[in-house]
């Protein structure tokens, strides 16, 4: 049985941030996996707290698992505890002003990327075997990417959202994270009793070029080229137009979910959420109804685009994790991931060598909708070719 120790005391007071990888640690016993879970999703008698400090206050122990944790309770797996998060989700960096910030195992001058930020840190230090975390616009790939892990985004509505405090729910997913492919694929069985992965290759790959780091995307293809796949160059113009759609409608969706922390506890919200909660609260119904025009533009774009290749390589980040505290917009960390939550496919990243850097680079592969299966088989074909990450083997 889940026990939590005293760091689960949040209606008075807030925990030490000493420990930042967890919100709450669990004490458990078993022989199952180690399971982190994201502060987002619920534990049965543990609070949900989504990272801040205005829900900590005054939440209370949930009264069940959310769904998503039935095949784990069945395995076996001991929750080790609930991973530490960009405040309410909303955040590419990782940077928490109420419970610290995960520190990046790789260099701890770099942020661990958000926001499932302990979760990636937790699977990177070997606390867990296996970490789930939420992805809405890159939310399980761009810590992946910043701390040399692996990380899956799920198709939309593949994996139950109930019982997980929301985002934008037209984007939410829930996916797992892990040192390499091997735990992604344990991670989908944990999901998703009787997940299977099988040999398989794809027969032409496309390659979208974006703006970024030179050395970065060398890296990716490096990689790609190391696979042996034939690798066809794709003209996306729509990836900068149409695949950010999204960005209006996710911010007024957050605004539906968080507005009442925001009415009643202002000052419990850290600066950058606030403002970004607010700009959510400007958004006008006509806005909101042309957006998802586009979005529905969008993915009749990937529709057509996954007739003709049966997988999209790209970096997942484009440039290198920023530094913690910097004040650029963090926004850059996520222009390569976001419009695979508009499109509503699955997308999973895995790290590649990047000589002289001080973290690796990241290559994410998008496919079809409900391709996890697929996408993990050529996720284990790059890790062969290449290697694994800077964590090595589990």
């Amino acid at each position: 049985m889940l026990k939590p120790t005293s760091r689960a005391r949040y209606r008075t007071t807030l925990p030490p941030v000493s420990d930042s990888t967890f919100i709450t640690r669990l004490e458990t016993a078993g022989g199952g996996p180690r399971l982190a879970v994201k502060d987002l999703i619920d534990v049965i008698g543990v609070p949900t707290t989504a990272g801040s400090r205005a829900l900590a206050e005054r939440a209370e122990p949930a009264t069940a698992d959310a769904p998503c944790l039935a095949g784990a309770r069945a395995a076996g797996a001991r929750i080790v505890g609930k991973a530490n998060l960009h405040e309410l989700a909303f955040g590419a960096t990782g940077e928490n002003p109420w419970f610290g910030t995960a520190v990046n195992p790789l260099d701890p001058r770099l942020v661990p990327g958000g926001s499932s930020s302990g979760s990636a840190v937790a699977v990177a230090t070997g606390e867990a075997d296996v970490a789930y975390g939420t992805d809405t616009g890159g939310s399980v790939r761009v810590p992946s990417a910043c701390c040399g892990t692996a990380g899956l985004k799920t198709t939309a509505g593949r994996i139950s959202t109930e019982g997980v405090w929301p985002l934008a729910p037209s984007f939410d997913t829930v996916g797992p994270m892990a040192r390499d492919v091997p735990g992604l694929v344990a991670g989908m069985a944990l999901l998703e009793p009787g997940f299977t992965v099988e040999r398989w290759a794809p027969s032409a790959v496309g390659r979208l070029r974006v703006d970024g780091d030179p050395a970065i995307d060398e890296a990716v293809d490096v990689a790609v080229a190391a696979t042996g796949w034939k690798v066809v160059e794709v003209e996306l113009p729509e990836w900068h137009t149409e695949g950010w759609g999204a960005s209006l409608v996710l911010i007024a969706e957050a605004w539906e979910s968080d507005r009442s922390l925001v009415e009643t506890a202002p000052d419990s919200i850290g600066r950058g959420t606030i403002e970004r909660l607010l700009a959510g609260q400007k958004a006008t119904a006509d806005s909101v109804t042309s957006a998802r025009q586009v979005i529905e533009r969008w993915r009749g774009t990937l529709h057509a685009l996954f007739e003709r290749v049966e997988m999209l390589v790209l970096p997942t980040m484009g440039v290198a994790p920023l530094e913690v505290g910097s004040p650029d917009d963090d926004t850059v960390l996520v222009t390569n991931t976001l419009p695979a939550n508009t499109g509503g496919v699955p997308a999973v990243c895995v790290p590649v060598p990047l000589p002289g850097a001080r973290v690796p680079a990241s290559l994410q592969m998008i496919g079809p909708w409900n391709s996890e299966e697929r996408l993990l088989a050529a996720a284990t074909v790059v890790e062969e070719a290449v290697g694994p990450g800077p964590f090595g083997a589990r």
